[in-house]
């Protein structure tokens, strides 16, 4: 039997929105080991989404479990992996029962769109009532709607979690019942996955993290705490509620398996593990993840910078318990990735996800063709549930290849309408972005986004950041290899094995030439489930 070394590494388990990927860094960001599945989707009506929590969970032990055998494989001890950080694919909802700890109803997906009726009741009884519920006591002159957003940085809309969870208590009795009798939990999937890591109903931990949490629309996010007027707005128990909890701490030790005693310490949002793994620590530092959708988070350090624009205000991460959290800027972007998975799916324009970039660079431009890939509505900046998917600019000259380019341009200008806000936010005009994510992969891709936006485009070698991130909020938990968030020299020799840049070679008249059409293409998607059912 061959003798197994033992060193010091880190795991990171991410629960993205299609698939589940365990990870082993070592403390120069090297990935020494890793496995990953995929979970099944379901799309029950339209504009559904659905995941099944069991499956995420029992994907999860599988993920942990392969990757330590690749470990060994490569003759590391598992008991080498010292910490496990979690992140996770966020507004995500999750319940289940006190009792049995088992899931009353399938989890409702961020990107689901189900709840727009519940959405327009809620604004309503903003605006009309926004006294009765407290919160409009803020500013004088600030309607109801407004005053939400002062607490919680975010808009009313089908994005957040307690919008799902509002609807499975009033659409399914399960639920409902759990919620009357007290036997109701309540989480989004970095709180399951560590409720269960942790033991389950066997004393299992109940936790959720302020990344997350600042998603629910429960959270006060000048308290970082859950505020009791939001929860009577909603209609909700206190006791449903994890226990809010920092970035960066020892929760809990796993309870079985393989890493069984393992610390985890670490819990962090995709989005905002993403921007700490890109090491966007300081004030004015941004990035962007393309994968399933896109999203662009800009670090305003321990300043709320409420928008003005179209954007949401977030926490980017707390680095411990009772430190001071920092806090972003937030641009969503519902499709991008599967936008292109929708080319190859749905229309069968081309077999694997990789080949858009050879499709769309086999034609110079996209022949005046405008995709508006609005297939739940749109999120940031615009906000307009009610939005439809659009093709404009068809003419009998167009082909695949068109489309395929004008899926690309898309995700881009969507890029530059968030930046663009933030530019207006923050009073700083973005030079260069920090890019990660599936998309990236392709240089054509990343070509496109510079053109389009004018900006460098940074894409480091070492793309795995949503991961990385949880990773170094874990490992800086029990100060391993001296990292410390406060201190972002102690990161210096984290993933730099380089990166490449991509500058703008298109001509600026061109540019806003192409923006311009993009604006009108925009304005012509908005409104048009409103308006088709009139």
């Amino acid at each position: 039997m061959v003798d197994l070394r033992l060193g010091e590494f880190v795991g990171s388990l991410d629960c993205g929105t299609t698939s589940v990927r365990f990870l082993v860094f070592d403390q120069y960001g090297n990935i020494i080991a890793q496995h990953q599945l995929e979970f099944s989707q379901h799309y029950p009506a339209p504009g559904w989404h659905e995941h099944d929590a069991n499956e995420i969970q029992q994907i999860s032990n599988e993920c942990i479990a392969r990757a330590c055998d690749a470990l060994e494989r490569s003759q590391w001890a598992k008991e080498s992996i010292k910490v496990i950080g979690i992140t996770n694919q966020r507004e995500t909802t999750v319940v289940w029962s006190r009792r049995t700890g088992k899931p009353l109803c399938r989890a409702i997906v961020w990107s689901d769109s189900r709840t727009k009726n519940i959405v327009s009741h809620y604004e309503k009884v903003l605006t009309e009532t926004g006294i009765e519920i407290e919160i409009g006591q803020f500013r004088e002159g600030i309607n109801g709607v407004e005053a939400l957003r002062e607490l919680t940085g975010l808009k009313l809309s089908t994005y957040f979690s307690a919008i799902k969870l509002r609807w499975m208590i009033d659409h399914n009795e399960h639920v409902k019942g759990a919620h009357e009798a007290d036997d109701l939990l309540f989480g989004t999937v970095e709180s399951w996955l560590t409720y269960n890591l942790t033991g389950g109903v066997n004393g299992g931990i109940h936790v959720g993290d302020v990344t997350n949490a600042s998603r629910t629309l429960l959270m006060n996010l000048n308290t970082l705490e859950w505020d009791d007027r939001l929860l009577k707005f909603f209609g909700f128990r206190s006791s449903i509620l994890p226990k809010l909890v920092s970035s960066s701490e020892v929760y809990g030790y796993t309870a079985d398996g393989p890493l069984k005693g393992t610390p985890i310490g670490g819990l962090v949002g995709d989005q905002q593990g993403a921007l700490v793994g890109n090491l966007c620590l300081k004030q004015g530092e941004a990035k962007c993840t393309y994968g399933t959708g896109a999203f662009l988070l800009f670090c305003t350090g321990r300043d709320i910078v409420k928008s003005g624009h179209g954007l949401l205000s977030t926490v980017a991460y707390q680095p411990g318990p009772g430190a001071a959290p920092i806090y972003a800027l937030e641009g969503s972007i519902a499709v991008a990735g599967s936008a292109i998975k929708w080319l190859r799916d749905s229309l069968g324009f081309i077999k694997s996800a990789s080949e858009i970039n050879k499709l769309a660079a086999s034609v110079p431009d996209t022949g005046s063709v405008y995709f508006v890939p609005a297939f739940s509505g749109l999120l940031a900046p615009y906000w307009d549930p009610g939005a439809a998917g659009l093709l404009i600019g068809l003419t009998s000259y167009t082909t695949q290849a068109h489309i395929a380019r004008a899926t690309v341009e898309a995700t881009a200008f969507q890029t530059r309408a968030i930046l663009e806000s933030m530019k207006l936010d923050s009073k700083t005009d973005l030079k260069h972005l920090k890019v990660d994510g599936g998309m990236t992969n392709g240089d054509v891709c990343m070509q496109i986004l510079a053109d389009i936006g004018g900006f460098e485009v940074v894409r480091p070698e070492m793309r795995e950041s949503t991961a990385l991130g949880s990773a170094l909020l874990a490992g800086a938990a029990i100060s391993l290899f001296g990292w410390d968030l406060s201190k972002p020299e102690t990161f210096a020799d984290v993933n730099t094995k380089g990166s490449r840049t991509f500058t703008s070679t298109m001509s600026a008249e061109k540019r806003e030439k192409h923006w311009s059409a993009w604006l009108r293409a925009i304005e012509r998607s908005k409104g048009w489930e409103e308006s088709a059912d009139e």
